[in-house]
């Protein structure tokens, strides 16, 4: 996406990979090598962590196109409790070797944002999208789909950043937010919305295409 004019490394990690190169140069001038090794491990680790590739955008405007890498954890019939109806829930677990850039799965308006304060259990856990820190957006699709997407807190991740806010317009697949270590994506669908996936897939950000809007 040309909004985003990342280098393949997220911008969110670009002060963590900094402080580990410094760190890493600085143990291996004062102490050597062998002391240093677990600072450049460190390193390795936040440069595949931040990694933020570009991705390709199927076409098909009733695709609902996964909101982040990983493996879906939940496809069952469920309450959307943001908008209070009966939807169909999809989610996402990341792990901290999946990229963590958050993209839209449809193309509409933020109609409203909402966050909420909470714990850090497991994000693999159903309790998560409850108990956890959490950001929702509602998006409205062009022909007037409501559409929920919520980024979940792990039980790692302490920090959700979401750049988008009410008024705003997304294109399908276009970067919007960042989980740092470890979370989820739930996804609430219209009742009818038919999924693509199943439970225990691994599933990429835009790429994979999650469910097909009746």
């Amino acid at each position: 996406m040309t909004d985003y004019p990342h280098p393949i490394i997220a911008r969110e990690g670009w002060l963590f990979i900094a402080i580990a190169l410094l760190a890493a140069l600085g143990v291996w001038f004062l102490a050597g090598f062998a002391w240093s090794l677990p600072f450049w491990i460190f390193l390795v680790f936040c440069v595949q962590f931040f990694r933020d590739p570009p991705r390709n955008v199927p076409s098909g405007e009733r695709m609902v196109l996964s909101p982040a890498d990983g493996r879906i954890v939940v496809i069952e019939p469920a309450r959307d409790p943001w908008l209070n109806r009966d939807c169909l829930k999809i989610s996402v677990f990341m792990n901290v070797f999946n990229v963590h850039s958050n993209r839209s799965p449809v193309e509409g308006q933020v109609v409203q944002r909402w966050y909420c304060p909470g714990a850090f259990v497991n994000a693999a856990l159903d309790k998560a999208s409850v108990e956890n820190e959490r950001n929702a957006l509602h998006i409205r699709t062009n022909d007037g789909r409501d559409i929920t997407c919520v980024q979940v807190a792990g039980l790692i991740a302490r920090r959700i950043l979401c750049y988008v806010d009410a008024g705003s317009t997304l294109a399908r697949g276009q970067r919007y937010g960042f989980i740092r270590f470890g979370s989820r994506v739930d996804l609430y669908l219209p009742s009818d919305t038919r999924a693509k996936v199943g439970v225990g897939e691994t599933v990429k950000a835009t790429t994979t295409v999650l469910a097909e809007l009746s």
